[in-house]
């Protein structure tokens, strides 16, 4: 049977203190909308709706490439905002699942299993269920004599008897949509809020004559809703748990999994060794045997096998087999080390090209530069790339020596096998095999200090 996923992200989130709509807010640098929408594919839906609301206008392009959106003109409660995807529905014949846009925990499997359980039953609805100690905040699941699912009653509207329930709704439902929808229009507002609950489509369900079942998981975790900073975190430390656990699981060795922090899309081979205070985001991918740490930051990174990654932040950066970076180098946008290249201490490179072999080894900056096989650049050394108003090439051809302290002022090639002497201004080029010098001259005035005595202050 086909499935289609309804995921709401229409709410405000007042509690989380923000500018922004809690669906927006990231855990390891994906949005909560995203993390649901993700696990709606994962879990086979064939068609997605986002019902969007409040200020939509930043959760639309969150979600506007790869599901349908839906607008819920006016908050005024679940069932209103389900009923706002109907017409990207209209002709639907399947199952309808409900996601909150700012869960991010739930898991494809268990979506899978709520659709298996409605199919197998010909239910009119799944309901995830779970038990928690402390069931404040959340809806309660009433059964009958028969254990069966009555109906679910909100913390607001709840008898004390009914308030000491432990059984507690997540907020995820598989429906089947005809029966769903059938319901929605028989929803009103009469309750504590004043507004349309999507839970009294259960009680009407079952009024109706068609089967209302519970799926209780045992992780409790997973059905996490984020509605304040300190639940974001929660959230973040339980997602941070499971991908360093499964990147463990594949062969990656974590010195201390509480300070890796790793995407979702990250790639890491086996045989990869993370020291601690690693972040690593987005499109990043670590080939086997290499070392990341401690203290780095990597984001859509491509670090090739074999590599050393000490104290670096790496941004859009490539990094072949073998080459090494730190500590405390920065790669820019298009920085790319070639096989064997390094980058070393205090080093900056900004959309150059380190040949295979040559080293940047200490305190200095590249920038908008090519370099060669086997070069060696100074300490002190920059590729000055910027005239104020526009960035100029440096070519650095293979072979060539850049003694410390040499500033290389674009547009400007060295050639192959040139030696540039240390202290050098370099603003021509400079011929193969050549030695270039661009120093001031040395004066020396014999007996200067003892002809002119500084007096020290006490």
């Amino acid at each position: 049977m086909e499935t289609a996923a309804i995921i709401l992200a229409a709410g405000a989130g007042t509690r989380m203190k923000s500018k922004k709509p809690k669906v927006v807010h990231e855990v390891l640098g994906r949005p909560l909308v995203r993390w649901v929408v993700e696990a709606a594919k994962a879990a086979g839906a064939d068609k997605v709706v986002s019902v969007v609301g409040h200020q939509r206008e930043q959760v639309i392009p969150l979600v506007e490439g790869d599901t349908e959106v839906a607008v819920q003109t006016a908050q005024r409660g679940t069932a209103d905002a389900v009923l706002a995807a109907k017409d990207a529905l209209a002709g639907f014949d399947g199952a309808v699942v409900v996601l909150s846009g700012d869960s991010p925990l739930i898991r494809p499997e268990t979506i899978r299993e709520m659709c298996a359980l409605r199919e197998e039953h010909d239910a009119a609805v799944v309901v995830l269920t779970m038990e928690l100690e402390n069931p404040f905040g959340y809806g309660r699941i009433v059964r009958d004599g028969a254990g069966e699912v009555a109906r679910i009653v909100e913390q607001k509207d709840a008898s004390p008897e009914e308030a000491a329930i432990t059984e507690c709704n997540s907020g995820f439902y598989c429906f089947d949509a005809a029966a769903l929808f059938d319901a929605l229009a028989q929803v009103d507002a009469n309750n504590a809020q004043g507004e349309f609950y999507l839970t009294d489509v259960l009680a009407i369900a079952r009024e109706a004559g068609r089967a209302v079942l519970a799926y209780k998981t045992d992780d409790a975790e997973q059905c996490l809703g984020v509605n304040s900073r300190g639940q974001l975190a929660e959230a973040t430390r339980v997602m941070q748990r499971r991908i360093n656990e499964a990147h463990m699981a594949a062969g990656v060795t974590l010195w201390d999994p509480a300070t890796a922090y790793i995407g979702p899309e990250v790639e890491i081979a086996p045989d990869v060794e993370l020291l601690p205070n690693v972040i690593l985001m987005g499109a990043t991918s670590i080939g086997e045997d290499t070392v990341v740490g401690p203290n780095c930051r990597l984001t859509d990174t491509r670090i090739g096998a074999g590599c050393v990654i000490d104290e670096t932040v790496a941004v859009e950066a490539q990094i072949d087999d073998g080459a090494t970076t730190g500590p405390r180098a920065y790669l820019r946008p298009a920085a790319h080390l070639c096989e064997g290249a390094k980058a070393g201490t205090h080093v900056e490179i900004k959309k150059s090209t380190v040949g295979r072999g040559s080293k940047v080894p200490h305190l200095s900056y590249i920038g908008d530069t090519t370099i060669g096989e086997g070069v060696n650049i100074g300490a002190g050394s920059i590729t000055c790339n910027y005239d104020g108003a526009n960035k100029h090439a440096t070519v650095i051809e293979d072979g060539a020596f850049i003694g410390s302290d040499t500033m290389m002022v674009a547009p400007v090639t060295i050639g192959a096998g040139a030696l540039v002497g240390a202290g050098s201004t370099i603003t021509k080029d400079v011929a193969p095999g050549a030695l270039a010098l661009g120093r001031a001259k040395q004066s020396e005035i014999a007996g200067w200090v003892a002809a002119h005595p500084i007096e020290k202050k006490k």
